[in-house]
């Protein structure tokens, strides 16, 4: 039996994440079972669409029919995953002896493992160079940073013309000087 919680993938009938995550989690609530199983994601995406001339931001869904569960697997806790509504197994070779994922691989699959504090040098007024991107060394002024999304509004001359851009917070670094 493992001590620390891992990252395990299930499968879910199209349709059912959000159930089964939410099925899971009350499951968890009612047995207690809060040192087993603590975490349940669907790995989403935050999208700006444009319809009907009005953009809003949707949420989808990065692989649909998946949800990741972060657990100590034991027979009590792959029982109740596995007998989940809506939930038809985990994603492994032998789904009697589900495979974890890697940090790495829950990474790209969307969960949290670690909380990742952003570190910039610059501020709104700063001079800053783009380092990445295809303004790369273009030289702008930062208008706006908006840490939560990873996005930093800079403007830049392109043919004698001020011209707005938004970048990830490290596409750019402070202009020594």
């Amino acid at each position: 039996m493992s001590e620390t919680p891992k990252w395990y993938v299930i499968h879910t009938y199209s349709g059912y994440e959000n159930k089964v995550a939410s099925s899971i989690m009350k499951a968890v609530e009612n047995r207690k079972l809060y040192d087993l199983i603590t975490d349940v994601t669907i790995p989403v995406e935050t999208v700006r669409e444009v319809k009907d001339g009005k953009t809003r931001e949707v949420e989808r869904k990065l692989f649909p029919g998946y949800v990741l569960v972060k657990m100590i697997l034991t027979d009590e806790s792959w029982y109740l995953v596995r007998n989940t509504r809506g939930c038809t197994g985990f994603v492994s070779p032998n789904s009697n002896k589900p495979l974890p994922l890697t940090d790495e691989e829950a990474a790209k699959w969307g969960a949290n493992t670690r909380d990742v504090e952003i570190e910039i040098s610059y501020q709104v007024g700063d001079s800053v160079r783009v380092c990445g991107g295809p303004f790369v060394d273009f030289i702008g002024v930062v208008d706006e940073i908006d840490v939560g999304q990873n996005r930093v509004h800079i403007t830049i001359p392109v043919f004698g013309r001020e011209t707005p851009v938004e970048l990830e917070l490290d596409q750019v670094e402070a202009v020594e000087g």
